[in-house]
């Protein structure tokens, strides 16, 4: 990839995002969230909405053991 590659923003079922370019076929069990850019405004995006690193099922497993 170079300088000049557009983004797109990625989310999966387990709420972990990734960068993936725009013109390649988005890949199974991926959705775009809709934001679009260079890398450093994409990454810039997933700092911000990304603030639980950890999967989406080990979270919901360890606020089911709290309670």
């Amino acid at each position: 990839m170079d300088e000049n590659t557009r983004y797109q923003v990625l989310r999966n079922d387990e709420d972990q995002y990734s960068l993936w370019p725009v013109d390649i076929a988005v890949p199974e069990g991926w959705q775009p969230v809709g934001k679009e850019g260079t890398e450093q405004e994409c990454s810039a995006y997933v700092d911000e909405v990304w603030t639980d690193m950890r999967p989406r099922s080990l979270r919901e497993r360890m606020q089911n053991a709290e309670v």
